[in-house]
């Protein structure tokens, strides 16, 4: 059988992305022909940065533009690149060059500086695609959504809509099936019936009326925040669903910061992604760790099983 191709967008050149992938090459090479969104020149001054002998059998697909890396600096150029780079790895699984997409990180400060408007990979993707993509990250254990991802905290709370939650929980449920999912409350206590705030209403209606429509109750809540990633809760669920960005990911990366990673839901193409930063700290310096990388590129490959 011959192996799944899969994309590879690089990520911010000034982050730990080109050294992940070149560090787990051989690795991934075993279940999949990686086909990395980068030109020759970039991908051998990165080389020559880590001090690493590029592989006899690297495959790129080219994405133009030349610029100097800058270990650990937030750039211009190294947000644009990361951009056109994932840009380019979208391309290939709209042509069908490659079965999947996986992204390394790129640094939402260099998106803004290059002109980007886009909040991060997922809100560039649901633009481009007119559709309503959906974050989901975690790993085996457990999978966390996000109804809202990257917006200020003082507007969430205005974002729970009844109509665009139901919506969320019904392209959720396209998505993974009819495995039970708990969804969070917003507030402490889940609002105690109000007295704390009266979001979970507007919750609770779009839990009802999604459930009412695929006709079995799969969606269950709202949950009392702080006791839904205890483990005696968590052994009866795998999907959890999250009003808001830290109120999913923090307990997530406390329980699996580095084996969990990225999907993209409801989309077109399958895409999936590292559960982390550029690690500018650590860039170029052999630190980075790959398992979040594996983790994805495996992920990527079950979907197109």
């Amino acid at each position: 059988m011959n192996k799944p191709r899969i994309a590879i967008s690089i990520g911010d050149l000034n982050g730990v992305g080109i050294e992940i992938a070149l560090k787990a090459h051989e690795e991934i090479s075993k279940i999949c022909t990686p086909v990395y969104s980068i030109n020759k020149y970039m991908l051998a001054q990165a080389a020559e940065l880590l001090h690493v002998k590029l592989p006899d059998d690297i495959e790129i697909s080219f994405v133009d533009g030349d610029f100097n890396i800058e270990p650990g600096e937030t750039t211009v150029m190294g947000g644009r690149y990361s951009f056109d780079s994932f840009m380019h790895g979208v391309r290939l699984c709209e042509t069908k060059e490659v079965d999947a997409l996986v992204t390394m990180p790129i640094n939402k400060e260099a998106w803004m500086m290059s002109g980007l408007k886009f909040k991060g990979h997922t809100d560039a993707l649901r633009q481009y695609f007119n559709k309503e993509a959906i974050m989901m990250l975690g790993c085996e254990d457990m999978y966390v959504a996000l109804f809202t991802e990257h917006i200020p905290l003082s507007e969430v709370a205005t974002s729970i809509e009844y109509k665009k939650l139901k919506q969320f929980f019904l392209d959720f449920h396209d998505s993974i099936g009819d495995d039970k999912v708990a969804v969070l409350g917003l507030n402490p206590h889940a609002g105690d019936n109000g007295v704390l705030g009266n979001e979970e209403l507007r919750i609770y209606k779009a839990i009802k009326s999604a459930n009412k429509k695929l006709g079995f109750e799969q969606f269950v809540g709202p949950v009392v925040p702080d006791i839904a990633f205890t483990p005696k809760f968590r052994e009866n669920y795998k999907y959890f669903i999250a009003m808001y960005h830290d109120q999913g990911l923090a307990p997530l990366k406390a329980l699996h910061f580095d084996e969990s990673i990225n999907v993209s839901l409801n989309l077109p193409i399958i895409r999936t992604s590292v559960d982390h930063g550029t690690a500018f700290d650590i860039a170029y310096k052999g630190k980075a760790n790959t398992l979040s990388y594996i983790n994805a590129v495996k992920s990527a490959i079950s979907f197109t099983a």
